[in-house]
């Protein structure tokens, strides 16, 4: 019998949603794609210059990996581009190999995600453990905030170290060099910032008074803190530190193709990089596909949309860009502005390459300290902070992992925390079933065959019912079967056995070799679907029943009745 290999279809969402397409909700996508490039234009640059980027670098991400996400993936409403996420991975890759490495770490990322979704492994993102997920992404929020320190200071710290420690060390040493304007001037962008927030909840009340009031609410408070203090600092000539000064603007010109040194020795180096860049990518991913379902009704195509991540990640930091991914915010900002479709997300891409066409000369006057502000703003919310308070609710291995992804991930990094996330997670998961995994002997209570009225039968026949999965880290309740047989008949129930693997297999194997050394019968009963499966496949059933066929029973009452005959017989 020829089986074929669990490929997933390529069927971007786009195809579906373009089936019913009309005016009306072509309006809605192009108002909701040009909210969005609004939204997603100061983060993309600020994204890519804390990873040590320049700031095109997200702008290219934002237009090119935008553009292909919302094409060819599998939300409809879902928006891709440079995330918060990556920052620290980013700049970590940048510092230790270089831009060049960048680029083949993401595209190598790329291919893997592709693969991933190809062989349908969208669905195995979700077994990782919550714990982990908000361990490891309140961690990055840590290190987020604190990377920008500097430029919300305003310091003169020649380059910045990508670990914990060695920011610290680098922000300390030059605590004296704090800049009072480039301070004021963040810590005026982020009242504004977090004023307008709450001011844009109060609009719908007030916005008939307004002019244009009804659409203020949509306008996020990072443009007006973007515009606001961009136009200050022009106008007053303050001495802060801004895109033109020290990245000398941003090109007004489609990025040309980048083609870096390959090598395996480098590829072979970059293994656990790209390994970190793709799981990562494809958790958030997800993450944020799974939220945009809960808003709007729909279920996403998990598969199909790591192949959407794997194709753009593979194409565009060939043209200048860096990773990119599932965008919270900016996809719950798509919903909320009315998009229904992924043209909204490809109108969004197109509208960002209007502004790098068009008004690129002006992004070289944006203050630093302004997209700073905007990063702390954003590491804010990107954290689950309240969990912490919440963690005495929650059993100790829980804390304990969440704790510790935290802690590892701001220390040390990411893969090294995710990994023992995820590990922890598992030793915790084994305890659990093993724990759940339990034996009870049945006794005349439970069937009155059982019962013995001339105290032979009850001494030389035990009945046991084994409950949950029989696995390696259960089979001390077989283990503990050897070591208190009856004198004639053993019966074993397997009926709620819901699992066995080999290791309980070979533990069943044992117990049958034991019995026969030691002149007990065995007598299984209930065995059924996955246990009968292995049992079969192992040999384990053709021992079962190589003394008697009769060894075997559908029902435990059976073969109950089948031992008491047998231990009867023999007595007589």
């Amino acid at each position: 019998m020829r089986h074929s290999l669990p490929i997933a279809p390529f069927r971007p969402r786009l195809i579906r949603s373009l089936q019913d397409y009309n005016r009306t909700r072509l309006v809605k996508d192009v108002g909701a794609g040009l909210t969005v490039g609004v939204v997603a234009l100061p983060l993309a640059m600020a994204f890519a210059i804390a990873s040590g980027l320049k700031p095109e670098a997200g702008l290219f991400t934002a237009i090119i990996a935008g553009f292909l996400i919302s094409a060819l993936g599998g939300s409809r409403v879902q928006i891709g581009g440079p995330a918060g996420a990556f920052i620290v991975i980013v700049y970590g890759i940048v510092e230790r190999y270089g831009v060049g490495n960048l680029i083949i770490a993401t595209a190598l990322s790329g291919l893997l995600l592709f693969v991933m979704g190809l062989f349908k492994l969208g669905t195995l993102v979700r077994f990782i453990p919550v714990a982990v997920i908000i361990g490891f992404t309140n961690g990055i929020a840590v290190l987020v905030a604190l990377s920008q320190i500097k430029d919300f200071l305003g310091l003169r710290v020649t380059k910045m170290p990508g670990d914990f420690f060695g920011m610290l060390g680098a922000l300390w040493a030059n605590a004296s060099s704090v800049n009072g304007w480039a301070l004021g001037v963040a810590l005026a962008s982020l009242v504004m910032v977090v004023a307008w927030q709450r001011f844009a909840r109060r609009v719908p009340a007030i916005g008939p008074i307004l002019p244009f009031g009804d659409k203020l609410s949509s306008v996020p408070g990072s443009i007006v803190a973007l515009v606001v203090m961009t136009t200050i600092v022009s106008a007053l000539h303050l001495p802060v530190e801004t895109i033109g000064s020290r990245f000398g603007g941003i090109p007004a010109a489609l990025p040309a193709l980048q083609w870096p040194d390959f090598s395996w020795e480098s590829a072979r180096n970059l293994l656990v990089p790209t390994v970190t860049l793709a799981v990562l990518g494809a958790i958030e991913s997800l993450l944020c596909a799974r939220v945009a379902d809960g808003m709007i009704g729909d279920r996403h195509d998990p598969n199909q949309e790591l192949m959407a991540q794997g194709i753009a990640n593979f194409v565009t930091p060939f043209f200048g860009g860096m990773p990119a991914t599932g965008t919270i915010a900016r996809t719950v900002t798509n919903v909320k502005s009315g998009a229904s479709s992924p043209v909204a997300g490809m109108v969004h891409a197109a509208s960002l390459l209007v502004v790098i066409l068009v008004a690129a000369p002006l992004a070289g006057a944006i203050p630093l300290a302004t997209l700073a502000a905007i990063l702390m703003f954003v590491a804010w919310n990107m954290g689950e902070w309240r969990e912490f308070a919440r963690l005495k609710s929650y059993r100790l291995p829980y804390r304990v992992t969440l704790v510790a992804v935290f802690l590892l991930t701001v220390i040390f990094d990411l893969t090294v925390a995710v990994q023992f996330g995820i590990f922890a997670a598992c030793i915790t998961f084994i305890y659990r079933i093993s724990s759940l995994s339990r034996s009870e002997r049945l006794t005349a209570a439970d069937y009155s065959e059982l019962a013995d009225s001339t105290g032979a039968a009850g001494q030389s026949v035990q009945a046991w019912r084994m409950y949950g999965a029989l696995f390696f880290g259960a089979t001390k309740l077989i283990e503990a079967l050897e070591d208190d047989l009856p004198a004639h008949t053993l019966v074993l129930d397997l009926k709620n056995v819901i699992y066995v693997d080999s290791s309980g297999a070979e533990a069943l194997e044992n117990l049958v070799h034991t019995c026969h050394q030691h002149r007990v019968r065995l007598i299984v009963s209930g065995l059924m679907n996955q246990p009968l499966d292995i049992a079969t496949r192992t040999g384990l059933a053709a021992q079962l029943t190589a003394q008697s066929a009769a060894d075997v029973q559908p029902d435990v009452a059976q073969a109950i009745h089948e031992a008491v005959r047998g231990s009867g017989a023999s007595q007589r």
